[in-house]
């Protein structure tokens, strides 16, 4: 059963009112459980961060795996593994 932990950053935490939340989930659950896991949790994500279908994000949201900026997660359908730890991140663009 994968533990993981989920750290919100920025927009997500001034949304979700803290700073990280921890939780398990069945084996072969994937990114995108979690996303629905969150907008459950912290409906006030959703329509914000989360898609309102509440299975996606809104585009320039992404969950960083193990703090390695160059390991997005981005195929939600992948599984989470046992211990990892997901950043919730809004990447800010402009022009």
């Amino acid at each position: 059963m994968p533990a993981i932990t989920v750290e919100f950053t920025g927009l997500s935490k001034s949304i979700a009112g803290t700073t990280k939340t921890s939780m398990n989930f069945p084996e072969g659950a994937t990114y995108q459980d979690v996303i629905r896991h969150l907008g459950k949790v912290y409906p006030q994500l959703v329509g914000v961060l989360i898609a309102a279908d509440g299975e996606t994000f809104l585009s320039s949201n992404m969950f960083i795996i193990d703090g390695d900026y160059a390991n997005p997660a981005m195929v939600m359908t992948e599984p989470v593994k046992d211990g990892e730890h997901l950043h919730l991140m809004s990447v800010i663009t402009g022009g």
